[in-house]
């Protein structure tokens, strides 16, 4: 992680007005980097002890305000923001809600059979969010989506394709990790449940913003009849994926 800095003023938090507007902001030293090399098993394992110690340190106490991954929180309200603000085109509505509530019931269903521990996570730890640098590893960013929950929510986003298909990039992640933190192999099934959550909040989470025209701009296809029936296919495609799981 890059620290803030300490300021002159004291502390690492300053404020700034600007146009008649309050900022709150930071400053950190500056640390650029290039995405990691997935495919490099030497690369996982020290993603996976960095994650590992992450993960030591995170399961030592809890979040006191930070959200808990779950069905509800991920799943069903992202979904119900979705709906309320008619976002999704009056022909794919049915359908998508309809491929929404069998995916989330599959998803609720093996959340239910597989309890695990909850830990304090990074919780969008995607290849995007890591800055690997020569010598130094990884630097992990954007902590906004910071969460309790099952580990393998750490994990799995690192992985290319289905569960089926990431096996061998598995192997070195889950060794480094397992240097700083016992893994269990259970949350395994949790993969597909946790990709679905990840599809129906993002929705939401472009929907939230759409107001601001950076969106627009940055998401042109967000919102069309072809984004929801996508949307809608990959999720029939997760409950066939959640069912193979048993």
């Amino acid at each position: 992680m890059v620290p803030p800095l300490k300021l002159p003023i004291g502390g690492t938090l300053a404020r700034a007005e600007y146009d008649g507007v309050l900022y709150r902001f930071s400053v950190s030293k500056r640390n650029a980097g290039r995405a990691p090399e997935l495919e490099d098993e030497l690369t996982l394992e020290w993603l996976g002890r960095f994650i590992g110690r992450l993960h030591a340190i995170g399961c030592r106490g809890h979040f006191q305000y930070r959200r808990r991954l779950d069905i509800d929180t991920f799943g069903r309200v992202p979904q119900a923001f979705v709906l309320n603000g008619g976002f999704v085109t009056h022909n794919e509505l049915s359908a998508w809600n309809a491929a929404c509530d069998a995916a989330l019931d599959r998803a609720e269903q093996l959340f239910q059979a597989r309890p695990t521990r909850q830990l304090r996570l990074h919780g969008d730890c995607h290849p995007g969010n890591v800055l690997w640098r020569e010598g130094e590893g990884p630097h992990f960013v954007d902590l906004d989506d910071s969460c309790s929950g099952p580990a393998v929510q750490d994990l799995w986003m690192l992985l290319p394709g289905t569960t089926g298909e990431c096996s061998r990039q598995l192997v070195p992640l889950l060794h480094g990790y397992e240097a700083f933190m016992e893994f269990d192999r259970r949350e395994l099934s949790l993969i597909e449940p946790l990709r679905t959550l990840r599809m129906i909040h993002h929705s939401a989470w472009l929907a939230e913003r759409w107001s601001d025209p950076a969106f627009p701009a940055a998401f042109p296809w967000f919102g069309t009849p072809a984004y929801w029936s996508q949307q809608t296919a990959q999720l029939r495609e997760q409950v066939e994926a959640m069912s193979l799981d048993g």
